[in-house]
C-alpha cells in the first residue's frame, strides 16, 4: 500500500513537473504565476486541501497573486478530480467483468476472533453512539495536524486521519470502547463529505472564471488520469492486488474521499475502506511534501 500510493503521487508530481517545464514554454503568462497554478492544479487532480494548503504557504512569499493563482489551479483542476476518480472506480469493475461476490473474498482483511469478540462485549462505552470515540479522535487529530517541525505539518486532515488509525487499531483505551458505531460513522461520513465539497464549491468558485484557460483542464484531467492508470496497472501486474484492494488503494493514493464512497456502494462492502486507510496517510505525506518540492526547485 505504501509503494503503491508513492508509485500515484510520484506519477503525478513528475507529469505536474512536466507540465511546467514544457507547457512553461508555451504560455506568456509568469514563470511563478504558472508554477502556482500548475502546483495548483496538481492539488485538484488528487483532491487534496493539505496540498492545497501547504502549496499556498510555500508561494505565500512570493506574494498574494501566486496564492491566487494556486487557487485557481485547485479549483480548476478539483471538479474534474472528483468526478474523474469515482467514475474510475466505477467502470474499472465492468471493464474487468468483475464478479463483486469473489472479488469481495479476495480483500485482505483481517478478520476479528472469537476471543476479540467476547472482549469488545466486556468494554465500556461512553454514549451508544460513539460521538464520544469520534469527537476525542477529532479533537486529538486537530492538535496533531497543529504540530509544526521546521514549517512541515500534517494539517488538520492527517493529524485526524492518523489519529483514527490508532483508534480503529487498538479500539480500547484499558476497558473503554473507542470504537464508534458503524450507523454513526456512516452518517457522519456523509455529512462532512456534503459539508467539504459544498465549501470547496463556493471558495473555488471565486477565481475560477479569472484564471480559467482551456488547456489548464486538460492539465489537471492529465494529473488525474495518468496517475490512476499507472497505479492501477502497478498494482494489478506487480504487487498483484485483488480488484477491491487495488481500486481501494487508488482512492486513497489519490486522496479522494467520495471515489470510496463510491467504491462502498459499487462493491456492496466497506472492507474496501482498509486498503483506503492503508495507502491515505502516505499518500497525504508525499503530496504535501512533492508540492512544496516543486515550488521550491522548478
Amino acid at each position: 500500500y505504501v509503494l503503491l500510493g508513492l508509485v500515484i503521487i510520484g506519477s503525478a508530481s513528475l507529469i505536474c513537473v512536466l507540465c511546467i517545464l514544457i507547457g512553461g514554454k508555451l504560455t506568456s503568462v509568469d514563470g511563478n504565476t504558472f508554477k502556482s497554478t500548475m502546483v495548483g492544479l496538481l492539488a485538484g487532480a488528487l483532491t487534496s486541501t493539505p496540498a492545497f494548503s501547504a502549496s499556498k504557504e510555500a508561494v505565500g512569499d512570493l506574494g498574494a497573486n501566486f496564492e491566487d493563482a494556486v487557487s485557481a489551479g485547485y479549483a480548476i483542476a478539483y471538479l474534474f478530480g472528483v468526478v474523474g476518480v469515482v467514475l474510475f472506480v466505477q467502470l474499472i469493475p465492468k471493464f474487468a467483468h468483475a464478479d463483486m461476490q469473489k472479488e469481495i473474498a479476495k480483500i485482505s482483511v483481517k478478520q476479528s476472533s472469537n476471543s476479540k469478540a467476547d472482549d469488545k462485549k466486556k468494554l465500556v462505552d461512553i454514549d451508544d453512539f460513539g460521538f464520544m470515540a469520534f469527537s476525542s479522535a477529532a479533537i486529538i487529530g486537530v492538535f496533531v495536524g497543529s504540530i509544526k517541525i521546521k514549517g512541515f505539518s500534517l494539517t488538520t486532515t492527517g493529524g485526524c486521519i492518523l489519529v483514527a488509525l490508532i483508534f480503529g487499531h487498538f479500539g480500547r483505551i484499558g476497558k473503554i470502547n473507542i470504537m464508534p458505531k458503524q450507523s454513526s460513522l456512516r452518517t457522519l461520513r456523509e455529512l462532512g463529505l456534503m459539508m467539504f465539497l459544498i465549501g470547496a464549491g463556493v471558495s473555488g468558485g471565486a477565481k475560477f472564471v479569472e484564471y480559467f484557460e482551456p488547456v489548464y483542464f486538460l492539465y489537471g484531467a492529465v494529473m488525474t488520469i495518468v496517475p490512476m492508470i499507472i497505479g492501477y496497472l502497478f498494482a494489478k501486474f506487480v504487487l498483484k492486488m485483488p480488484l477491491l484492494n487495488n481500486l481501494g488503494s487508488i482512492t486513497g493514493g489519490m486522496t479522494s474521499t467520495p471515489a470510496l464512497g463510491t467504491l462502498i456502494s459499487v462493491s456492496g462492502t466497506e472492507d474496501v475502506a482498509s486498503a483506503y486507510a492503508a495507502t491515505y496517510p502516505i499518500a497525504l505525506v508525499a503530496i504535501v511534501v512533492a508540492s512544496k518540492l516543486i515550488i521550491m526547485f522548478c
